[in-house]
């Protein structure tokens, strides 16, 4: 099972340690990608700070990232899976996995990113401040910038296996797995649902979407769960408690779609 998550805006502060080592990272297909973006963001943010604010949609009590990502080829690394923060990564709680749960927190996670493509939680990188909605000057869009070094390495990243997709709609610009990659593919969102005058009312949720989805993954994780495919992943998730409505793709080459239904939003 391949899970691919979205990262968080904010990230933990390194502290102290080795810097990033780039050959390090998984997926070294999309080096020479990733060397690109470094170098454009790094200039961008060593020169004009105004400038580089409104590239990178910082507010002003945000501007110290600018320096933070002029830095990021001496700055400290730490694995992702500590750098990454916020409500999905806060219910995942990779460092209380136990062991076993942890090995497989690390093969099976893959976070995207507008800076590094696609790590896993176990790649060693700095914090950083890129979103894949950034335009940078010399590369364009980075939503679009990616997709050719994806579409090179994700189909044997995601192997024969089942693909679950948990990613926000920014970051699903840079990879949308087709053929039969996209046939093993189950895209999920959280729907909350709740009774107004008789009538079942469901809704779209956010922050307790990406709760859900962390709380989601670290049970699959904890269970040892290897579901095979969309439908199995649908019972695999019914067996763990959740309510789960899933549909089938209409035609070939199409991801399947879980709907998670949720009573209580926490």
């Amino acid at each position: 099972m391949l899970v691919l998550l979205p990262p968080s805006e904010g990230k933990a502060a390194p502290g102290r340690g080795a810097p990033l080592k780039p050959e390090s990272l998984s997926l070294p297909g999309l080096a020479e990608a990733r060397a690109a973006v470094l170098d454009e963001l790094v200039e961008l943010c060593a020169g004009d700070e105004e400038k580089a604010r409104e590239v990178l949609g910082l507010s002003e009590g945000l501007r110290g990232e600018v320096a933070k990502n002029a830095e990021l080829r001496t700055a400290a690394a730490r694995p992702a899976g500590e750098i990454y923060t916020g409500v999905l990564y806060d219910a995942l709680g990779l460092a209380t996995l136990d062991a076993a749960a942890g090995r497989r927190a690390r093969a099976s996670l893959l976070v995207f990113s507008g800076l590094w493509g696609a790590v896993r939680v176990g790649d060693r990188i700095p914090s950083y401040r890129c979103s894949m909605g950034v335009k940078l000057p010399g590369l364009g869009a980075l939503g679009a910038y990616w997709r050719g070094p994806m579409a090179s390495v994700m189909p044997e990243a995601a192997g024969d296996g089942l693909v679950l997709d948990l990613r926000s709609a920014a970051y699903t610009a840079a990879w949308k797995p087709a053929g039969e990659v996209a046939e093993r593919t189950a895209s999920v969102r959280v729907l909350h649902s709740r009774m107004v005058d008789g009538v079942e009312k469901r809704s779209v949720v956010s922050h307790f979407n990406k709760a859900t989805k962390g709380r989601m993954v670290r049970d699959l994780l904890t269970a040892g769960a290897r579901p095979k495919d969309p439908a199995e992943l649908t019972e695999a998730l019914r067996d763990l408690g959740y309510v789960v409505e899933a549909q089938s793709p209409a035609r070939p080459g199409r991801a399947w779609s879980l709907d998670v239904v949720v009573t209580e939003i926490h």
